[in-house]
């Protein structure tokens, strides 16, 4: 897909200055003025997170905090999983650790995350070896009731002892008090694998499940689920609340190795059976390491997702206005060899927005594109930021409304170590009105 030069530069001023601050001493330094460009104002979004981190989540709770966690390591010392609030009208708040250690287990591609339920609890989870087999690991959960001050001791969210890998987690708020929590778990795979990184996963392995729970201010575990018994082994799943339950999105994965996006909807009780949100026929004999991004406003639900069906690499857009009980044809939204996916989607009741990334010549971009409510007109597309990071040292992206406002963040790559970074997209009018 060629795009016009006007989009192409429409940001390299912010970003030739925008990311000069760090977080430490943004007070002291006067921020770039936003980029206009169309009808919104990008702007630079200083991050609390120093260099050495990576692997940022970002979600917003149900009082209007955003939250950032990130995984911070430092040359000698032991991995970090930190995070801070984004308070509206204060601003960051300090930093504060999660857990640390050794044993943590760290990778690119599945990271920890952060949520929040109405009663202001936090909750987290991180990802811990449990054996020496590459990916012999258990998913911990924790929660804390003061801010991030002091958390629960960490319980693990699965019921099995195999060393074995369990992750690439999803949560979400289901009631006041209780979380929702979805992963992988490799109980059948039989190890915790010995191949070089997440594509070596092989067929002579048991299958890959997908299961769920959900957890109470006790931590004590409910509504135990195994929703797939066979998916794709190390793809991210996502999840969004819907009027009708919460809607899980993931790569599934067929005895003839068709790895299609599957979406299933909880309704307190029980999951629905999982249907493809389009069957795209993608016939992968690797995992891609590559899921899926959903996001919902009432009924409506978009998911956003890359494939390589019909030899064509692409991401996608599909939208549901029935809370994903079935998705219309999808959008494509770009597509060749430059197109690396790692997808992050949000709806509001103006427009769909999408970020991806993409590499091209050694050099990756992030692009952001807004649609039209039912995907029948793209409003915009514009590049946020070049990207110095390679591969997979920049990690998967993430998006959050904020009302009118959206907040992306990323992990870049500066002189060889990695680096949080974010920006703030605002609609133009608004940010007239603001002056």
């Amino acid at each position: 897909m060629a795009y016009p030069s006007r989009m192409i530069t429409a940001y390299r001023t912010l970003t030739a200055l925008a990311f000069a601050l760090l977080a430490g001493c943004a007070a002291e330094v006067e921020a770039p003025k936003p980029v206009l460009v169309g009808d919104i104002a990008i702007e630079a979004w200083p991050l609390p997170a120093m260099p050495g981190t990576a692997s940022p989540d970002l979600s917003r709770a149900p009082d209007g905090r955003l939250l950032l966690s990130w995984i911070s390591e430092v040359p000698g010392r032991r991995p970090a999983f930190q995070f801070a609030e984004h308070i509206p009208d204060r601003g960051w708040q300090t930093a504060r650790t999660i857990a640390v250690g050794n044993s943590m287990f760290v990778n690119w591609a599945d990271t920890p995350h952060i949520a929040a339920t109405a009663d202001r609890a936090l909750w987290a989870h991180w990802l811990q070896k449990s054996a020496d087999a590459p990916y012999a690991y258990d998913v911990m959960l924790v929660r804390s009731l003061d801010h991030g001050m002091n958390w629960s001791a960490p319980r693990k969210v699965h019921d099995d002892a195999t060393t074995t890998e369990h992750g690439f987690v999803s949560m979400w708020a289901q009631d006041d008090d209780r979380i929702g929590i979805a992963w992988l778990d490799g109980r059948n795979t039989g190890s915790g694998g010995q191949g070089d990184g997440h594509e070596g996963h092989g067929a002579e392995r048991g299958p890959m499940t997908l299961r769920a729970a959900v957890f109470d201010a006790y931590m004590r575990p409910g509504a135990a689920s195994e929703i797939d018994v066979d998916v794709c082994d190390c793809c991210q799943t996502d999840v969004a609340a819907t009027a009708d339950g919460a809607l899980l999105v993931y790569r599934d994965r067929t005895k003839d190795e068709i790895r299609d996006i599957q979406a299933t909807r909880f309704d307190g009780t029980a999951w629905s059976t999982p249907k493809p949100v389009h069957a795209d026929g993608w016939k992968m004999p690797g995992c891609p390491v590559n899921g899926p991004s959903v996001a919902a406003l009432g009924k409506q639900a978009v998911v956003a997702w890359y494939t390589g069906a019909n030899d064509e690499v692409s991401v996608k857009l599909a939208l549901s206005t029935d809370a994903g009980s079935s998705f219309g044809a999808p959008v494509v939204v770009d597509k060749g060899e430059a197109v690396l996916g790692r997808v992050a989607v949000a709806i509001d009741a103006q427009q769909v927005w999408m970020v991806w990334l993409r590499e091209e010549r050694g050099a990756q971009s992030l692009w952001l594109a807004r649609y039209s409510p039912d995907l029948s007109k793209e409003v915009q597309r514009t590049r946020l930021a070049d990207v110095n990071g390679k591969g997979r040292a920049t990690g998967m992206p993430k998006l959050v409304l904020d009302g009118a406002v959206a907040h992306v963040v990323w992990t870049d790559v500066v002189d060889g170590t990695p680096q949080l970074k974010g920006v703030r997209i605002v609609a133009a009018s608004a940010q007239a009105e603001a002056k």
